[in-house]
C-alpha cells in the first residue's frame, strides 16, 4: 500500500515538471512570436517609409521642372512638406552651385573656409596650398603645400594626384586632413558647383561667410530672408551682399543635392541624401543620380 502511495507522489511530481517544462516552453514561443512579429513590423515600416522618402525624390524633380517659375521649388536649402499617402515627407533642396567647389576654389575661398571651422590662418593656408597641389596638373610644390616626396615623408603610399576630384571623398586623402575635418565639411564642398565661389542664391551661412565683410549675424538674417521670397516675386532684389550685390544674382547649375525624410504616424521614419542631375537625353530619365545614401528607420 505504501509503495503504491510512493508511486502514485512520484508521478504526481513527474507530471508537474512536465507541465512546468511545457509552460516554459510555451512561454519560450510566444516570445519568438512577438520578437519575430516586431521585427517583421520594423522591417515593413523602414520599407514603408524608404519609399515615401524616395517619393519625396520624385516630387522633387518634378517640382524642379516645373515651368512656372512662379510655383517651382527653390533649390535654397529651404524645407518643403507635403503628405504622401498618410505618411509626412519634408524635402530639402540644395543647388550645388551653393556649394563650395573644391575643384574651382582658390587659396581665398580654402583658407576663410578652414578658419571658419577653427584652423589658424598657418595651418588654413597649408591645407589650402594642399589641396591645390593635389588637384593641379604639375609636380610644383606651393609655398605651404605637398607633392609625391611629401607624401611619401609622411609614410603615405600614394601622393598627390595631379588631376581633378572625381569625389568629394577624395579630399579626405590630401596630407593634413582628418576624418573629423572632413566630416564638418561635406555637406559644405562639392564637385558640381563649377564656380570658384559658392553662389549667393542658394549658399548656407557657411557659404556666405566666404564673401568678402561678410558676419555671422548678416549671413544667418539673409539666409533666413532669402528662404521667405518667391524669386519669381522681385521681392529679393533688397537683399543684397556687403558689396551691394542682389543675392539672387546667380543662377542654378542644374545639379542639387536633395534630403527627403519620411515619417510614419507611429514615429518611425527614413532618410534619403541623394545628388541628382536633371535632363538627359531625349527619351531617358528626367534625372540622373550621383550621389545615394539612405538612412534607417527608427
Amino acid at each position: 500500500m505504501r509503495s503504491r502511495s510512493a508511486q502514485q507522489g512520484i508521478a504526481f511530481i513527474v507530471v508537474i515538471w512536465v507541465l512546468v517544462l511545457l509552460a516554459v516552453l510555451l512561454s519560450g514561443f510566444i516570445v519568438i512570436a512577438r520578437t519575430e512579429m516586431l521585427q517583421s513590423r520594423h522591417l515593413f515600416d523602414g520599407a514603408t517609409a524608404r519609399y515615401a522618402a524616395e517619393a519625396g525624390l520624385s516630387r522633387v524633380v518634378r517640382e524642379m521642372l516645373n515651368p512656372d517659375i512662379n510655383t517651382r521649388w527653390v533649390p535654397d536649402g529651404r524645407a518643403y512638406e507635403f503628405d504622401f499617402e498618410g505618411i509626412q515627407v519634408k524635402v530639402e533642396i540644395q543647388d550645388e552651385s551653393g556649394k563650395i567647389d573644391i575643384n574651382q576654389a582658390d587659396e581665398t575661398v580654402f583658407v576663410p573656409m578652414f578658419q571658419q571651422l577653427g584652423l589658424d590662418v598657418i595651418e588654413a593656408q597649408r591645407i589650402s596650398d594642399a589641396i591645390i597641389d593635389w588637384r593641379d596638373v604639375d609636380n610644383l610644390t606651393r609655398p605651404m603645400g605637398a607633392e609625391d616626396d611629401d607624401y611619401d615623408a609622411a609614410g603615405l603610399p600614394y601622393g598627390a594626384a595631379d588631376v581633378p576630384f572625381t569625389t568629394v571623398g577624395e579630399l579626405q586623402q590630401v596630407l593634413g586632413m582628418n576624418y573629423e575635418l572632413f566630416e564638418k565639411l561635406e555637406p559644405e564642398i562639392t564637385i558640381y558647383g563649377g564656380s570658384g565661389r559658392p553662389s549667393a542664391a542658394y549658399a548656407s551661412e557657411f557659404g556666405l561667410m566666404l564673401y568678402p565683410n561678410m558676419n555671422a549675424a548678416l549671413a544667418q538674417q539673409l539666409v533666413a530672408q532669402r528662404r521667405q521670397i518667391n524669386p519669381a516675386d522681385g521681392t529679393g532684389t533688397g537683399l543684397t551682399l556687403p558689396d551691394g550685390t542682389s543675392i539672387l544674382a546667380g543662377g542654378g547649375g542644374g545639379t542639387y543635392t536633395v534630403r527627403s525624410e519620411a515619417k510614419l504616424k507611429n514615429g518611425a521614419k527614413t532618410t534619403l541624401d541623394a545628388t541628382i542631375r536633371l535632363g538627359g537625353a531625349p527619351g531617358a530619365r528626367a534625372y540622373s543620380i550621383l550621389k545615394w545614401r539612405e538612412g534607417s528607420a527608427r
